[in-house]
């Protein structure tokens, strides 16, 4: 008897849901990291062999939405190289590998990526997303028109933390 081959999703259901403890409180902020989560939660229910094209445009969505963090920190008086934007840099890294990999018969790689990020995601927006939401408060700083209502309560490249608090 012949059997048909067929790639079943993952055995996983959603491993993270968007709430209110997911929350930053910036509306803009919330809104990226809701559509991260909902295109997370995608690539777990899908079968891996219909996984990369989901996956790269979850890519070019992180790309997008680590770049809209990085933007606004430079804004607002963060140096370049601080410790939030090189966490981006790291997870970028990371998850651009992972086509390579795929592309060399890892097809389960996409998948075991998709559980690290929602296990890392949550610190990450409680922490780093939380205290850049709060800077951004505090400055002025409206994200949405992505504009200071006082340019003069920055000064520029003078924090080099990862949000609220400088990194040890």
């Amino acid at each position: 008897m012949l059997m048909n081959s067929v790639a079943t999703a993952p055995e996983t259901s959603p491993a993270l849901v968007w709430s209110t403890a997911l929350s930053v409180g910036d509306d803009r902020m919330d809104d990226t990291h809701a559509e991260f989560v909902a295109q997370l939660n995608q690539l777990l229910t899908t079968p891996t062999d219909q996984q990369l094209p989901l996956y790269k445009v979850f890519l070019a969505h992180t790309v997008d939405h680590f770049a809209q963090e990085e933007r606004w920190m430079l804004a607002t008086g963060f140096s370049a190289d601080n410790c939030h934007a090189a966490h981006h840099a790291t997870i970028l890294e990371t998850m651009r590998a992972v086509e390579t990999h795929f592309a060399q018969g890892d097809t389960e790689i996409i998948t075991r990526l998709a559980e690290a990020l929602a296990e890392w995601f949550p610190q990450h927006a409680a922490s780093m997303d939380a205290g850049l939401a709060l800077h951004l408060q505090s400055v002025g700083f409206n994200t949405q028109t992505e504009t200071l209502a006082d340019p003069s309560r920055v000064r520029p490249a003078s924090m080099s933390g990862c949000g609220s608090v400088s990194c040890s």
